[in-house]
């Protein structure tokens, strides 16, 4: 395969295209830098992902595979959860605009889909059966099934870490202990997927050798835990951020207080 993929191609130029009209709509109101910088990264992993030399040998290449899975389905969602795109798009339109998506966010099958348990589920029972059956095999022979497949690595990977790190409204928000814990119990998955694989002596598609079936299975083993790890770092600064930005409003309420000459003893009464 070459090192072009037209779908994913178009796709990252579309979100970056929306994204950037959609800031353009907010009609003088600010929208964090920050949070444009982690959407616009995050299409910046997914072109390296998939339009880039590491694409066109990740179907000869077990190793290249692994670390393409690992940029599309942990690091780009992310980044992309970062940009607050839900956020945006609900700032950036009209009451009607607006009324719909929220009428979707919080209909039953978006409430269904994005449950944590189901996107638990997803996110680790997903790996098990790429590896585990015909499918990774079927992916390397088939091209449109190839690209769908990363489509799936990204949208799996988004629905499993916006509750965890991203910044919009969605159904079933965790409190932060709730998303360390989230994310600590999944990271297993990355540990038995690597010692299965690494036990493994048939090679899961024609053209690989077990040599870099196993250097792979390694890279998966400890780069998905480690990007794990990173996001659960992410998280806890998120966590003292909301802290600190807790505190300073009860700084705010006393000093109101002060201000107004009351008893701060009488603020818990009001």
């Amino acid at each position: 395969m070459s090192g072009i993929a037209p779908g994913a191609l178009a796709g990252v130029l579309a979100a970056g295209w929306w994204y950037v009209s959609a800031t353009r709509r907010l009609a003088g109101r600010s929208w964090p830098v920050s949070r444009t910088a982690g959407w616009g990264a995050g299409l910046l992993v997914i072109a390296a992902a998939t339009q880039s030399p590491l694409a066109a040998h990740d179907t000869s290449s077990f190793t290249a595979h692994v670390v393409q899975h690992l940029l599309l389905g942990m690091v780009a969602p992310v980044l992309l959860a970062l940009g607050a795109p839900v956020t945006l798009a609900l700032q950036s339109s009209g009451r009607a605009t607006q009324r719909r998506l929220l009428a979707v966010l919080h209909s039953g099958p978006a409430r269904a889909i994005t449950h944590p348990v189901v996107t638990w589920l997803l996110f680790g029972a997903s790996m098990f059966a790429l590896y585990f059956t015909n499918l990774y095999a079927d992916t390397v022979a088939n091209t449109a099934l190839h690209e769908l497949t990363h489509a799936y690595f990204v949208m799996v990977g988004s629905l499993f870490f916006w509750p965890v790190v991203g910044l919009d409204p969605i159904p079933h928000r965790l409190p932060y202990g709730g998303r360390l814990l989230y994310v600590a119990v999944a990271l297993p998955f990355h540990t038995v997927l690597g010692m299965a694989l690494l036990s493994q002596k048939t090679l899961l598609a024609p053209g690989l050798t077990l040599r870099d079936q196993q250097v792979g299975a390694g890279v998966l083993w400890s780069a998905g835990e480690a990007l794990g790890l990173i996001a659960m770092i992410v998280v806890g600064v998120q966590w003292l951020n909301a802290e600190e930005r807790e505190a300073a409003r009860v700084d705010r309420r006393l000093d109101a207080v002060v201000d107004h000459g009351r008893p701060v003893g009488t603020l818990d009464e009001q």
